[in-house]
């Protein structure tokens, strides 16, 4: 297991008809790779995550609880697939493009456990819970089904809060310490597929 890459990204206007009340948004989903194995710049981890990245809406991503979004490299042939037959254009999404901090190898959500420790060098993070999609990634990947397709593929991606801030480059090992292993991350998106599903909650 590996960390690949580590993205940061600046609030920005996020523009695209993909939600009925907002023409254009602040976000800072659009992230660029800032450490990468071509070149492991060592970067700054501290208890907000990654230095020099924003975040528009802090009640849902961001903060000691959602300091570092991680997402499976694995899962950048389902999106490049998707958004190549639906909006009819090719497809071919940089790290970071979902918007996460670290693209990571060797580690899907059926496989990691609310509460369980990464080891990623000499950092130490938990995993606190998994990333909720909502219009803003529709707008970000210029797709209106990207959330749905989120949530129905469980390629969600998760959260986690940092124990021991520190420096960090791509390449860095990544070791996981189990926790209780109540609720996979895989578990949680199931829930909350089923509940959007049955309140039809869908953009």
């Amino acid at each position: 297991m590996k960390l690949l890459s580590i993205s940061a990204g600046k609030v920005v206007p996020l523009f695209g008809n993909h939600h009925p009340n907002y023409k254009s948004v602040a976000s800072a989903i659009h992230k660029q790779s800032i450490s990468s194995l071509q070149n492991p710049t060592p970067i700054e981890i501290g208890a907000l995550g990654v230095k020099g990245d924003e975040q528009a809406d802090l009640s849902a991503h961001g903060g000691i609880e959602k300091a570092i979004y991680v997402y499976p490299e694995e899962h950048y042939a389902f999106w490049n697939e998707l958004l190549t037959r639906e909006t009819k254009k090719q497809a071919d999404l940089q790290y970071g493009a979902i918007g996460e901090n670290f693209t990571i190898e060797g580690l899907l959500e059926t496989e990691i456990f609310v509460g369980d420790k990464l080891l990623i060098g000499d950092l130490e993070f938990v995993v606190v819970k998994l990333r909720e999609p909502c219009f803003k990634f529709n707008a970000a990947l210029g797709y209106k089904g990207a959330s749905k397709a989120m949530l129905q593929s469980g390629f969600s991606g998760w959260y986690l809060r940092v124990i021991k801030v520190g420096v960090l480059a791509a390449g860095a090992q990544i070791t996981v310490i189990s926790g209780a292993r109540e609720v996979s991350i895989a578990q949680q998106n199931q829930k909350l597929l089923n509940n959007r599903n049955q309140k039809d909650l869908w953009e």
